[in-house]
């Protein structure tokens, strides 16, 4: 958020944000992701952000994320959040120059050998532009300390998804899991075997993203994926919006949890009709 720590209110926007998830009692949370603007932050608010995200947190694990295009930075940010109190780092292959696969595999190489708790590989080309190949997961989930890979999404069919995570899986060492990211994806990816959903939508509607991981927890693949399809309208504002940020963002004001403003420049808030068209989905779908 452009003034996350400039002023009261921002900052008691996150508090509510967080309060909303201790409430919840979810299973995990995720700080500075991409969703939380983490690209956009110094290292001094990411530190500030992640010390009062684990006042809130309390028993409740918390992963960080800790991308940056340097590596020192990254090891500055590591160490930031380990003191902050996180009980796990989201690394994402970040960089100005493509990189090559050896260099994200030195990368994370480094990292593990750096830190004392787990870390999970961000695998995300929209933001990063780079491509992770399940060779490259699998050279990587020999490293000591991941312990899961976030992938960007499965195809659209359960059968073909589950295809997906099946090939990821013969690449992983025992013990790592797959999460599923982009929450579109969200229903089919854990029916398709993925442990984990590192959410978008959770973060700020925790009750409804409990729903549906509760019901993947007892294999009622049914009921995920009919809760996930009732979301379409939620993903289908994503998809107008070249993904969830602006949308997530704009919900929480909606909600009066933030400034109608809180992004970092240069991203700007959505034109009034647009935050008109997300405060009617909000509506529709009774989330609160």
């Amino acid at each position: 958020m452009q003034k996350l720590f400039g002023d009261g209110g921002s900052r008691s926007g996150f508090s509510h944000i967080l309060s909303r998830l201790t409430e919840a009692r979810v299973d995990s949370m995720g700080i500075l992701g991409s969703t939380g603007s983490y690209a956009y932050l110094t290292r001094e608010q990411r530190k500030r952000v992640a010390t009062l995200a684990k006042q809130h947190a309390g028993d409740i694990p918390m992963m960080v994320c800790v991308g940056a295009v340097s590596t020192d930075a990254i090891l500055h940010l590591a160490d930031d959040a380990q003191a902050a109190g996180a009980n796990a780092l989201l690394l994402p292959a970040v960089s100005y120059q493509p990189l090559r696969d050896e260099e994200v595999f030195s990368l994370f190489e480094t990292v593990t050998r750096h830190v004392s708790v787990p870390v999970c590989i961000y695998d995300n080309p929209g933001t990063t532009h780079f491509t992770f190949t399940d060779e490259l997961h699998g050279r990587l989930s020999s490293l000591e300390g991941i312990r899961s890979v976030k992938i960007p999404g499965v195809p659209d069919s359960p059968a073909a998804a589950t295809e997906r995570v099946n090939a990821l899986r013969q690449h992983l060492c025992p013990g790592v899991t797959i999460g599923i990211s982009g929450d579109a994806y969200a229903g089919l990816g854990l029916n398709a075997g993925c442990e984990a959903w590192y959410s978008v939508c959770g973060g700020l509607f925790p009750e409804m993203a409990k729903q549906i991981t509760e019901a993947a927890a007892v294999k009622d693949h049914q009921r995920v994926t009919a809760l996930t399809a009732h979301l379409e309208p939620l993903w289908a504002l994503f998809r107008k919006h070249g993904g969830s940020l602006r949308v997530i963002a704009t919900a929480a004001g909606v909600l009066g949890l933030t400034d109608m403003d809180c992004l970092p420049r240069p991203l700007q808030p959505l034109s009034a009709g647009n935050i008109a068209d997300i405060a009617h989905v909000i509506s529709m779908l009774e989330l609160k």
